[in-house]
Parts: C-alpha cells; structure tokens; sequence
C-alpha cells in the first residue's frame, strides 16, 4: 500500500498535476493514522508523527511521487454576517463559549447548520444564509501547540 510521505498545503503545489483527489468531511481532515481511498479506488496509508488538520487543496505526496489532492465535503452550512465588524466578534466569541467549530472568512462567519444557534445568533442581530460549501473550521489552540518541553 502506498504511504503519504509529505503533505503539500494548498496554494503551493501545481494543482492540475495531481494524480486522484481524496473527498473528506471536515471531521474527516483531522487526523494522524487514516487509510484513506482516492476517487479512484486506490487506498493510501496517511501515517504521521503527530495529527495534522488537512485543508481543501492539500496535496498529499505519495512514496511514489504522487500527489492526491484534498477535496472538502460540501457541508451544510450558515454564514454569519453583520452590520457592524465589532458584532462579528462578539458573535464568534458567543459561538465559541459553546464549543461549537467556527470558520472565519473575512469578515464573515461560517458554522454547521444549527437551528438552536441560529435562532441564538438572529436574536443578537446577525444575518444568516445557508451555504453549502467545504467546511475549514479553525484549528484548535491546543491542537496546534507543540507541548514537548
């Protein structure tokens, strides 16, 4: 079985000269031990030290030279926005005191469909649309700090 050696992030590899693409769910783009099957039909092993969080548009570098493109799932979505940049963050703040993933686009904001939440976010004056798009919620602080001391 072909193992992932390198993973290139997105943005700094030549795209269109990936061999196969790999279709994952956010949750599904944490990882750090995963066999994992291309659009194609070919398994690959991800085995890595330490958990990474692969992003839509990372290549994933095969011991063959290969390299199998992340596509993100297109996720059920709502994006946030309001009026005033202030409110945006006082909304993320309301978000994140609920442990609920956020992705930050700009000035937008981007959670998975939650009518509970919704409702919450209305309430305190946000305007909401329903997206479906790849979900990149932010990385966990703890997740991306190295604890070996």
């Amino acid at each position: 079985m072909k193992r992932v050696t390198t993973i290139k992030p997105a943005g700094q590899w030549p795209e269109a000269g990936a061999a196969d693409s790999v279709v994952l769910a956010a949750d599904e783009r944490q990882r750090r031990r995963a066999v994992l099957t291309s659009e194609q039909g070919a398994s690959f092993l991800l085995d890595l030290e330490k958990p990474v969080t692969l992003r839509d548009g990372d290549g994933l570098v095969l011991d063959d030279g290969s390299i199998v493109r992340v596509t993100g799932t297109a996720e059920d979505l709502v994006e946030i926005l309001t009026r005033v940049k202030s409110d945006a963050i006082r909304l993320a703040w309301h978000i994140g005191n609920r442990h609920t993933d956020l992705q930050v686009i700009g000035h937008k904001l981007r959670i998975r469909r939650d009518h509970v939440l919704e409702d919450m976010l209305q309430g305190l004056g946000a305007d909401l649309t329903p997206v479906e798009a790849p979900f990149e919620p932010e990385v966990v602080a703890a997740a991306a700090h190295d604890h070996d001391h």
